[in-house]
């Protein structure tokens, strides 16, 4: 029991050193990103300093929850991206700084849900799990940015940004809803 308290603590530490590395990456970013990454921040750092169980477990159901809320939020974001950009016929503008920092996102958003994922092998949090998803989903848009760019300089498709990033809101909305449930029923969804 010792060695299993020992490695949740680890576990606490390490996620909070990633989630602070995210909230600055998102700095740059992304507002729901940055709102999700300091929302698990109170969460890792609630339990470190906390020997109270149900104090924790509250946190956690709270946290899945905003979780949850971003998450669909982000939906709504990229739902309404798609069809603005579709019925306006919005072409992917070059902006260097833009580019730069969608390679930067493609390289790091990973990284950091990796990370994440191992962490949450551990901690078995939704509301992490949810956090994760919102890291994928940054990577996964800045990606769609990269792609839009290539398709439009080389081919004008103006559109393949868009439906890239509807393929991807499938997948989004699946992770919504299961934190969603782990929200509702307060136990991780896999």
């Amino acid at each position: 029991m010792i060695q299993s308290s020992q490695v949740r603590t680890a576990a606490l530490r390490a996620g909070m050193r990633i989630e602070t590395l995210t909230v600055l990456w998102m700095m740059l970013d992304s507002v729901i990103e940055l709102l999700s990454a300091a929302v698990l921040l109170w969460r890792l750092h609630t339990e470190t300093q906390s020997n109270d169980l149900a104090r924790v477990e509250q946190i956690e159901r709270r946290a899945t929850w905003v979780s949850a809320v971003l998450l669909a939020l982000l939906c709504l974001y990229v739902l309404t991206t798609i069809v603005l950009g579709l019925v306006r016929r919005v072409e992917p503008a070059n902006s260097y700084p833009g580019i730069l920092l969608s390679i930067g996102a493609l390289i790091v958003m990973p990284l950091l849900a990796r990370a994440k994922r191992q962490i949450n092998a551990t901690l078995d949090s939704a509301s992490l799990r949810a956090d994760i998803a919102e890291s994928v989903t940054c990577a996964y848009m800045a990606g769609t940015v990269l792609l839009g760019l290539g398709f439009n300089a080389a081919l004008g498709w103006w559109w393949a940004e868009y439906v890239a990033a509807a393929v991807f809101l499938y997948w989004l909305t699946s992770e919504t809803r299961e934190a969603f449930e782990a929200a509702t029923t307060g136990e991780p969804v896999e």
